[in-house]
């Protein structure tokens, strides 16, 4: 059941839950993405990073479509994080059903021009997009966030960027980031600025930067207003330490031996990341 986003966080909102988006980089992922989904009737969003789709290619996106088309639960494909004009068109013309165009390093008002042009462009093919309005924080060497770079959202400038946009939904800092946090950092939302957001636009809001936050602080923003969370460390965590532990074995080479044990592994995360955002059972909500 393929949609693009604005439609599928639309039910989400009406119904108060979050869909996971799963960072997809490799057939693996995808295929493991696929079976979790399966099993718990979850809506789901496949995410892929421009560097992502320069290592699978556009060839991949015609498998993801096509299992999109049979599968029992919605699925969108999505662009994550596109940073050009052109990255967004190569997108669209691949098959993406969803796009993000990621300025917000740019000012305000270059942020505003070029979210608009792709909304222009984007909304003519039925394609949906997401944008980011303040940074979080970013990925230091080997997978570890740093919050250094945090500039939170400020409510008023959510307000002026949607209605200049016209964008479908939007990304918000609010205390997270990409990647895994070190040891000695303890992650903490702005829940309060969370309810100021949510008050002031209708649009559905995005937290990126999901792993490692508290459960408790996550289930609070689905209930507060947040209708799609970005996990990616998480599941390559899983999906990778159980690798390591599978190759210790010398003599296996057959990817049939290696990988099942590996994608079980990453489900077991994915399992645990749809219950908490409350998308476990949630197909029904779109029939």
């Amino acid at each position: 059941m393929l949609m693009n986003m604005k439609e599928l966080l639309g039910v989400a909102k009406e119904n108060g839950f979050a869909v996971p988006a799963f960072n997809t980089g490799s057939g693996m992922i995808a295929n493991g993405l696929f079976e979790a989904c399966e099993k718990m009737q979850s809506p789901v969003i496949i995410a892929i990073h421009p560097d992502e789709l320069e290592f699978i290619r556009d060839g991949f996106v015609k498998f993801l479509l096509e299992e999109a088309h049979k599968a029992s639960f919605p699925v969108v494909i999505h662009l994550d994080h596109g940073s050009t004009f052109d990255q967004v068109m190569r997108a669209i013309t691949a098959g993406f059903t969803s796009v993000m165009i990621d300025a917000s390093t740019k000012s305000f008002e270059e942020n505003v021009a070029l979210t608009k042009k792709v909304v222009e462009a984007a909304h003519a093919v039925n394609v949906s997009v997401e944008a980011e309005l303040g940074t979080i924080g970013g990925t230091e060497e080997g997978g570890i966030a740093s919050t250094d770079n945090i500039i939170y959202t400020q409510p008023d400038d959510v307000r002026r960027f949607v209605e200049a946009t016209g964008v479908d939904t939007l990304a918000i800092a609010i205390g997270t980031a990409h990647g895994l946090y070190p040891k000695d950092m303890k992650p903490a939302l702005r829940l309060d600025l969370l309810k100021e957001i949510r008050a002031i636009t209708d649009i559905p809001l995005v937290l990126h930067g999901g792993s490692d936050n508290p459960d408790s602080e996550i289930a609070t923003a689905v209930k507060t207003g947040v209708q799609k969370i970005n996990i990616s460390s998480d599941i390559k965590t899983a999906f990778y330490l159980k690798c390591r532990e599978v190759l210790k074995d010398g003599s296996l080479r057959e990817p049939l031996e290696i990988y099942p044990p590996c994608i079980e592994a990453m489900k077991q995360v994915m399992y645990d990341k749809i219950k908490l955002f409350d998308a476990a059972d949630k197909v029904k909500c779109y029939t």
